[in-house]
């Protein structure tokens, strides 16, 4: 038997054998001394080519993703689509996840190879958080949660059993996605088989990590842009509606809803004046006609809990976030049984138009 070493550091062994008790020469030891040198030459080469292929991988791979970033800035889908596939693919992972956390939950933002099964699974927010989980150690403040055997440990969260049972997922790893201290999300993959991520692998993770948190500032800031060049727009154009039709209130009420819905993302509203007694619409967006005639009509707020909120003291915007509510509180109120059984209203927001506190008119 003769070692495989390099620098003191045992590699292997070299080990022959005869069948009958004869002795090896010095000269035969000498040529296996030579064999085994040789040997550690081999894996030695090996070793640094194996090691500079995989970097070459891993800068490709980086490179290749902040491609991606730079030729759509504001969309993250392909973003992360194109870096979990790398990853797996570097890392020998089956199937993984990008998800968002957003304070309370993480919800799957990007998928690769998953389950079909899994993917049903995933397709609510993962809340409440269980206290050992991969994900509650994330938001304590780690950067990494790894866990070598899903089946093999001690704590089974509903999640894991579900990683397990439905993905065949055995050795997993977590890694956070932070900005300034702050979790965004985290990167997750899996193998089906019992082998932990190296070093380098789980390194690999976090610079794809990193590369995310750019890609997700990258939009919201464009997102962010973009979105107060369109309020500015939206307010510049109802001004020159002012301007060009400054004895008709007609064009301008349109003009305020539609932009209104336009930048809030709302199928339908109206803009209605108040004349000391009873609302009535004058501008309506959207509205089914029976509804839309009943606010054109007029009525009285005196059952409207939520228009007696415009009325009162405060004056204040006002929102429901299921208008069905306003009905249960009030089901005597026609106009809010319209809005529920007619127009089928969901989600309301009431602006009020307030001028020295008086009311005026309000939009909804």
């Amino acid at each position: 038997m003769v070692p495989l070493s390099k620098e003191d550091e045992g590699l292997g062994l070299l080990t022959i054998y005869r069948r009958e008790v004869r002795l090896f020469s010095e000269k035969e030891i000498a040529l296996v001394q030579n064999f085994a040198a040789q040997a550690v030459i081999a894996m030695e080469n090996a070793r640094l080519i194996t090691e500079t292929r995989e970097a070459l991988d891993q800068q490709t791979a980086t490179a290749e993703v902040l491609q991606v970033i730079n030729s759509s800035p504001s969309d993250l889908a392909p973003v992360f689509d194109a870096m979990l596939e790398k990853a797996l693919r570097l890392c020998g992972a089956a199937f993984g996840a990008l998800f968002n956390y957003d304070g309370e939950s993480f919800s799957c933002a990007a998928t690769c190879g998953f389950p079909p099964a899994l993917l049903e699974y995933y397709r609510e927010p993962v809340r409440p958080l269980p206290p050992r989980s991969a994900m509650a150690q994330l938001v304590a403040g780690k950067s990494t949660s790894q866990v070598t055997d899903i089946r093999a440990d001690e704590f089974s969260s509903p999640t894991r059993r579900a990683l397990a049972d439905l993905g065949g997922a055995r050795t997993m790893i977590w890694v956070a996605l932070r900005k300034e201290n702050a979790l965004l999300g985290c990167i997750a993959i899996y193998r089906q088989q019992v082998r932990p991520f190296s070093e380098k692998e789980i390194a690999l993770l976090e610079n794809f990590a990193a590369q995310a948190v750019i890609a997700m500032e990258n939009a919201r800031l464009l997102t962010e842009t973009r979105e107060a060049l369109e309020q500015q727009t939206a307010t510049a154009e109802v001004l020159q509606v002012i301007n060009s039709s400054p004895g008709d209130l007609a064009p301008v009420f349109d003009a305020i809803l539609e932009k209104a819905h336009s930048l809030c993302s709302a199928p339908c509203g109206s803009l209605q004046v108040f004349d000391g007694e009873q609302f009535r619409a004058v501008a309506v967006r959207g509205l089914p006609e029976p509804f839309a005639a009943m606010l054109r009509q007029g009525y009285r707020p005196d059952q409207n809990a939520m228009r007696q909120q415009m009325l009162g003291p405060d004056r204040g915007v006002a929102q429901i976030a299921d208008f069905r509510e306003l009905l249960r509180s009030a089901p005597d109120d026609m106009v809010v049984r319209a809005g529920v059984e007619v127009a089928r209203l969901g989600t309301v927001l009431f602006v009020p138009l307030l001028k020295d506190q008086a009311l005026l008119e309000v939009a909804s």
